[in-house]
C-alpha cells in the first residue's frame, strides 16, 4: 500500500512539475529519434504458437487515474512542438520515445504502453516489416519477448553483418522459417486481428527506444525446442519465454 500510495504521489507531484516545466520539455522533444531502419536477422524459428486470449484492461484505480491525468498533462505539454515536425512518423516517434519511457518509468506495465502504441500514424514500409517479423515469429511469446525480437532484428541491422534495411534482412533467405527462401513470399498477416495491433504497438516502442530490452550486442536468438550448432559458438545472454538470446 506504501508503494502505491507513493507512485501516486509521484505521478500527482509529476504533474505540478510538467505545468512549470512545459518549456523545457517541448524543448528537449525537438530532439527527435532518428530512427535507423535497418534490420537483420539470423535465427530461425519455426511458425509461433497460435494468439492467446487477450488480457482485458483492469478497471483503473485512483493512482493510475492520476498517472493517465497526468500523461494527458504531458502530451499537452510537448504535443505543439512535435506537430510542427515535417515528417508525422518521426514526430509520432519522438513522442513515444518521451511519453512512453515517462510512462514506463511511472510504473506502467508493458502490456499498457503497447496498447497505447498498438494504432497512430501508419507504419511505413520498413517499420511494417519490424512489425511483421514480430507478428510471425513471437506472436506466441509474452510481450517482453516480442520486445526482444524486435531489438534483436533492429540490432542486426545496426552491426554490418547482415542488409541494412529491416525489409532485406527480414526476407534475406534461410533466416525466418515463414518466409519461403527461395521466393522472399510471405503469409497474409490478419490485420484485423488483436495480434497484429499488438505487433505494431510492440514495433513503435522498439523504435522509439522508449522500454529497456536485450541490450544492441544481441543479434541471435533461436526457440528453446531447436539446438543450432551455431548457438554453441555464441555467448548466452537471457531466455525469454520460449526464446535464448545470444551475442558473439
Amino acid at each position: 500500500m506504501n508503494k502505491l500510495f507513493s507512485r501516486g504521489l509521484v505521478a500527482a507531484i509529476g504533474s505540478v512539475m510538467l505545468t512549470f516545466g512545459a518549456g523545457t520539455a517541448a524543448a528537449q522533444a525537438a530532439q527527435l529519434v532518428k530512427t535507423n531502419y535497418s534490420l537483420k536477422s539470423d535465427a530461425s524459428k519455426t511458425s509461433a504458437a497460435p494468439v492467446g486470449a487477450r488480457q482485458a484492461a483492469p478497471v483503473l484505480s485512483a493512482v493510475q487515474r492520476t498517472i493517465t491525468s497526468t500523461t494527458n498533462l504531458f502530451s499537452s505539454a510537448v504535443g505543439s512542438v512535435f506537430g510542427t515536425q515535417s515528417d508525422p512518423r518521426q514526430a509520432e516517434l519522438g513522442r513515444i520515445a518521451r511519453e512512453g519511457r515517462w510512462l514506463h518509468n511511472a510504473g506502467w506495465p508493458l502490456y499498457a504502453l503497447v496498447d497505447r502504441y498498438s494504432a497512430g500514424v501508419a507504419l511505413d514500409e520498413q517499420a511494417t516489416c519490424l512489425a511483421t517479423a514480430v507478428y510471425f515469429e513471437a506472436r506466441g511469446e509474452s510481450l517482453d519477448g516480442q520486445l526482444a525480437v524486435a531489438r534483436v532484428v533492429m540490432n542486426r541491422a545496426a552491426s554490418d553483418r547482415y542488409p541494412p534495411t529491416w525489409c532485406e534482412v527480414m526476407t534475406q533467405p534461410w533466416q525466418f522459417s515463414f518466409v519461403n527462401p527461395h521466393t522472399g513470399r510471405i503469409p497474409a498477416i490478419n490485420y484485423q486481428s488483436a495480434a497484429w495491433a499488438k505487433a505494431q504497438g510492440v514495433a513503435r516502442l522498439a523504435m522509439a527506444n522508449a522500454v529497456p530490452t536485450v541490450p544492441t550486442d544481441v543479434l541471435w536468438y533461436h526457440a528453446d525446442y531447436v539446438h543450432p550448432s551455431w548457438g554453441r559458438r555464441l555467448s548466452y545472454v537471457d531466455k525469454i519465454g520460449a526464446h535464448i538470446f545470444y551475442r558473439a
